[in-house]
């Protein structure tokens, strides 16, 4: 895994972790172990409303925790209500955080490549609608992670599990002098929460 990245995971606390949160957490985790249990490929699709800042994060964060914790057979996707792009300052923190970031396209879309680690697959980031053809269509877990798509999209089709686990938006700080701050918060809360998740699998 790359050095700071990893440094990162270690520096997490996932102790501080409330009770009512991980009591949200744990459908997440239940639906993991359901599937490690029936050696099943776990698909889970992280939904927001643009896909541009808390889906991507979470998607990231939730292939590299899968890894660290050596949970096999799990692919991590995200997904909106509409498509829209992936916010620059996303890219950026995740940069930050030791990602390797590389557009593959440029565009009003740009593709990113994520890698966590140099010999691992990279997540591809790209903005789309959660139902593109790039996301699984069945036997999935569609994590709402902002209470806007979990209001507007009640059913989501293929969907095995529906699970909200919503995060502020970092986008209430863009073009402020805490901009950059915020959204490395989010993401270290994000990736305090999923590692709490995959710590509790056992496989």
């Amino acid at each position: 895994m790359n050095k700071l990245v990893s440094e990162i995971i270690e520096n997490l606390h996932p102790s501080s972790i409330n009770g009512q949160r991980k009591n949200v957490l744990q459908t997440l985790i239940d639906f993991i172990q359901s599937k490690v249990d029936n050696n099943e490929e776990i698909r889970l699709n992280f939904i927001c409303t643009h896909n541009s800042r808390r889906s991507h994060i979470s998607q990231v964060w939730a292939q590299t925790m899968a890894y660290h914790f050596g949970i096999n057979n799990v692919f991590c996707y995200s997904g909106g209500t509409e498509a829209t792009a992936l916010f620059p300052m996303v890219a950026k923190t995740l940069q930050n955080s030791g990602f390797e970031v590389g557009k593959i396209s440029e565009n009003d879309n740009p593709v990113y490549s994520i890698k966590y680690a140099k010999n691992e697959h990279p997540v591809i980031g790209f903005s789309k609608k959660f139902d593109n053809a790039f996301n699984p269509k069945s036997d999935f877990a569609a994590i709402m992670t902002c209470s806007q798509a979990d209001a507007g999209c009640p059913f989501i089709a293929g969907a095995e599990k529906r699970i909200p686990i919503t995060f502020d938006d970092p986008k209430a700080f863009d073009n402020t002098p805490q901009q950059a701050e915020k959204y490395n918060e989010r993401s270290l809360q994000i990736a305090t929460e999923l590692h709490y998740v995959f710590s509790q699998i056992n496989s």
